[in-house]
């Protein structure tokens, strides 16, 4: 079978270059531009003094994750989710936020 080229001619084997541009957006806690190809993801830390109920008094931080893609970040313009998340946007929101919670220590918060 013949094998079809990479549009930017790159070996199967290597991956896209990627930068990290620390101290993107001025007003957050953290944040971090990350690209790769022609991905770019902004990702944006808040440090909030609130818990969700079931941990209030616990001394236990807490993770969460908003995701959301920018109308024309994919070849068909994305309609903006303005009152109501999707299924798809909440399973990457859920799935984003316990990968964040299994590598950072929730103790002592």
């Amino acid at each position: 079978m013949a094998k079809i080229p990479r549009p930017d001619l790159r070996p199967d084997d290597a991956l896209r270059p990627v930068t990290l541009e620390c101290k993107f957006y001025p007003y957050a806690e953290g944040s971090c531009l990350v690209s790769f190809g022609g991905t770019q993801v902004l990702c944006v830390a808040t440090i909030e003094e609130t818990a969700p109920p079931h941990l209030r008094g616990k001394q236990k931080g807490w993770i969460t994750a908003e995701y959301n893609m920018l109308p024309r970040a994919s070849p068909d313009r994305i309609k903006r989710e303005r009152d109501r998340v999707g299924g798809r946007t909440h399973e990457i929101q859920r799935l984003i936020g316990r990968a964040l919670r299994s590598v950072v220590s929730m103790e002592g918060w």
